[in-house]
């Protein structure tokens, strides 16, 4: 076989590995995408994962419909958790919106409910307050329970507008705020990586600073390099049960938002110290003579000369950090908790986008739900992808001004 011929060959097995690398990631995120993108708006990204059942208090003002009919019946809740549409809607003018029946399905057990299809604009239920007065949103997909203590429980459709149509007054209303939500698990993502990175920074850099300014190169160097690769090739899981014995365990600390950030920081810890190091090792050596020449200590190089020029590798590192932190989730199933909620003090329990994708696919078997959370999960990584590169790029300009 010929020289040019050997080419080709390799030039196609290149070219065939690339096209099937790319033919996977694309298969994956456009699977992903198809599954869940029908779930993913603002309702999806600002409400919590639990339902939540409230009084409001609302004052009855007849409020005329402004649309037609065939408007009205094609009001539909914003995703697929009723299944059925058994009758409706109609429309009640003295709260303002239309109520429809349907088959609510909630998880793995479905029943009927009334909820709400429409609102008007001038609707008093734009203006409900809970009992301390503080004021509630009630959107167009909320569950009506019971008016004024009547409750709807075995009733038709026509029977609930009637029994609301019959009251007046200040109204006592319990509704269901559904839920299907990420809220909380976008605020606990968000605390994981700050407190994470707060434990892990500072640690991480100044070992870098010790093995690249201060240690002497020899056995004690060469073993902490061999320790923070090693660690950084461990699975995450070994890290979880770490965590669950000693900071879950040992410190009593719980299952908790502690617990779960103390482990990802151990986890980060290999990943901003080379990072780090390598950053400084880029820094020329001419820098710190002329430093050190001009009579700064050793200490005022390192801070006002060397790591103003590694800002660049070091911003790297820590946002690639925080990529790491929204995407792990075998350890913090063990320290930090599947709780969809959002952690009151940092010895709550919380659950990251992550723990909560696994949850929902795995105990709930809700794939599109799944799929939902990892299309938000992917966009973050990609932001941070892009701020990554933009960091750097505008910090490296900066360093050469």
């Amino acid at each position: 076989m010929g020289r040019k011929a050997k080419d080709s060959l390799v030039k196609g097995i290149i070219y065939l590995a690339t096209g099937i690398t790319l033919s996977v990631l694309l298969f994956i995120v456009g699977f992903i995408f198809i599954k869940g993108i029908g779930l993913v708006n603002w309702d999806f990204l600002t409400r919590d994962f639990n339902e939540k059942v409230v009084y409001a208090f609302i004052e009855s003002n007849d409020v005329p419909l402004s649309i037609d009919e065939e408007s009205l019946n094609g009001k539909n809740p914003y995703d697929k958790r009723y299944e059925t549409h058994l009758e409706g809607p109609i429309y009640v003018e003295n709260i303002g919106a239309a109520i429809a029946k349907v088959a609510y399905k909630n998880h793995s057990t479905e029943r009927e409910q009334f909820v709400i299809t429409y609102i008007e604009k001038d609707s008093s239920l734009h203006s409900a307050i809970d009992s301390t007065g503080k004021s509630i949103t009630i959107g167009t997909d909320y569950i009506l329970q019971s008016i004024n203590g009547n409750d709807f429980s075995g009733l038709t459709l026509e029977e609930v507008a009637t029994t609301i149509a019959d009251e007046s007054g200040e109204l006592k209303v319990k509704i269901v705020q559904p839920g299907g939500g990420i809220k909380s698990n976008i605020i606990t993502t968000l605390y994981m990586v700050l407190l994470s990175l707060i434990v892990a920074l500072p640690l991480g850099i100044f070992g870098a600073i010790y093995l690249t300014e201060y240690a002497k190169p020899g056995r004690l160097v060469n073993m902490i390099r061999f320790a923070a690769e090693c660690l950084a090739g461990i699975p995450s899981i070994i890290f979880g049960l770490f965590g669950m014995a000693f900071f879950v365990v040992a410190l009593k600390f719980q299952i908790s938002l502690i617990s779960g950030s103390l482990t990802v920081a151990i986890i980060l810890l290999p990943v901003i110290i080379r990072s780090t190091e390598e950053a400084l090792k880029t820094v020329p050596m001419a820098f710190r003579e002329g430093s050190l020449a001009l009579g700064a200590t050793k200490l005022q190089t390192i801070f006002k000369v060397v790591l103003p020029c590694a800002v660049p590798g070091i911003a790297t590192a820590v946002l690639l950090s925080i990529g790491r932190v929204v995407g792990e989730s075998a350890a913090l199933l063990l320290t930090a908790g599947t709780v969809a909620q959002i952690p009151g003090t940092l010895f709550s329990p919380g659950s990251t986008l992550t723990v909560q994708a696994y949850y929902v696919a795995k105990e709930e078997g809700n794939i599109e739900l799944a799929c939902a959370i990892g299309i938000v999960i992917i966009v973050i990584v990609i932001v941070l992808n892009i701020l990554s590169r933009i960091t750097s790029d505008k910090l490296d300009v900066f360093n050469k001004k």
